[in-house]
């Protein structure tokens, strides 16, 4: 029985796995490798540098066309892999042709072998990792006549050519799809922020994938930006609806920059309060004072706010939806955020105090429910 359950889940792993390929995706994966070959094909025929019989484009490329165009994000597509792969490869295919070939079906087999082998511990060590460079060193490791006829220079044409045109088209037609490439690793937030902090980190995923014992071709920073990505819109169902406005503190002192840090400290001290947003005429919020500008001063400093005070200041409306608090607070380490309308007018000020507290309400009310908006003076 135990034997007839593991054939079942073991043929069932070779069922088609659903892979989220979107029509934008499909187009440019098939209009991309057909412009990409028929190019690189033309530029190697245009060329012509080599014996007569030499193929103008190799079948590798149509594997690097694969991976350029369907799978650009991907560590194995990127332009070094792609060029160091195929080109390293080749060298190696010709190298051990010459040392180990001797004409015989044996000889080939065996130089063939040696060849994928050998360019497959060269690709790893130089961080070149590349599919199609394994099929360039067995193409190079078992031509015969003009492939050979050729021989290192085969790497330069028609690899290198194919290779070098394939890569530009690549280029071309991912970035102007909308599709960054060569790709840009998501970078990597500052760990000194409390949420980044408690969130998975790059280290973890790469142990992750070690305690797997199975490669995956993704990038462990991109892993993260995923997850983290998943985290954000999470938050945004559970607060629901929930809006800055709804949790900020309306009545706010201010004082404007031509004032005195002595204001500040009076009004500190009056509403034991530990930020005073500073404004214009207008009510427009041009900084923000905070306790911690008060412990390098005298007790009674009359120099103007506007020395002291941060500027700019990082502000947020009071319309946007609670979850933004979160990033700016634990990502940023912002204590204290003042709230502003659309024309930059102070509306209030948000603390971490607020912010823990519905974070509370959410995790109570995780059962009931999106979090419903209360006014908060």
């Amino acid at each position: 029985m135990a034997a007839h359950h593991f054939v079942v889940r073991w043929l069932g792993s070779w069922r088609p796995q659903s892979l989220p390929y979107r029509r934008s995706e499909m187009i440019r994966g098939t209009l991309g490798s057909l412009l990409g070959l028929l190019t690189g094909g033309l530029a190697g025929w245009l060329l012509d540098v080599g014996p007569t019989g030499l193929p103008a484009l190799v079948a590798p490329m149509g594997a690097s066309a694969v991976l350029l165009f369907a799978a650009p994000a991907s560590p194995l597509a990127q332009p070094w892999p792609m060029l160091g792969g195929n080109i390293i490869s080749t060298v190696i295919g010709v190298a051990t042709a010459r040392l180990i070939g001797n004409g015989t079906p044996v000889g080939s087999i065996t130089a063939a072998a040696v060849a994928v082998a050998a360019a497959i511990a060269v690709m790893m060590m130089l961080r070149c990792l590349h599919p199609p460079g394994g099929a360039c060193a067995l193409f190079a490791a078992v031509g015969t006549g003009a492939v050979q006829e050729q021989g290192f220079l085969f790497a330069v044409f028609p690899i290198a050519v194919n290779s070098l045109t394939l890569l530009i088209i690549a280029a071309a037609v991912n970035n102007l799809t909308g599709r960054t490439y060569p790709h840009v690793p998501a970078p990597v937030p500052d760990p000194a922020g409390t949420g980044q902090r408690l969130s998975i980190q790059p280290s973890e995923i790469t142990a992750a994938i070690r305690r797997m014992d199975q490669g995956l071709d993704v990038l462990p920073q991109d892993i993260v930006a995923l997850v983290r990505d998943v985290e954000d819109h999470a938050m945004d169902r559970r607060l629901g609806r929930l809006r800055v406005e709804s949790v900020m503190t309306r009545e706010v002192k201010t004082v404007q920059p031509t004032e005195n840090m002595y204001r500040v400290r009076m009004i500190m001290s009056n509403d034991l309060v530990k930020a005073v947003p500073v404004v214009d005429e207008d009510r427009h919020v041009v900084g923000i004072t905070t306790i911690y500008d008060l412990f390098r001063l005298d007790l009674v400093n009359l120099d103007p706010v506007s020395k002291y005070m941060t500027s700019p200041v990082r502000t947020i409306r009071g319309s946007a939806p609670v979850a933004e608090l979160v990033a700016l607070m634990s990502g940023e380490g912002l204590r204290h955020i003042p709230v502003v309308d659309e024309v930059g007018r102070l509306q209030g000020i948000v603390s971490r105090t607020e912010l823990i507290a519905v974070l509370h309400r959410a995790l109570v009310d995780a059962t009931t429910g999106p979090v419903e908006p209360e006014e908060n003076t």
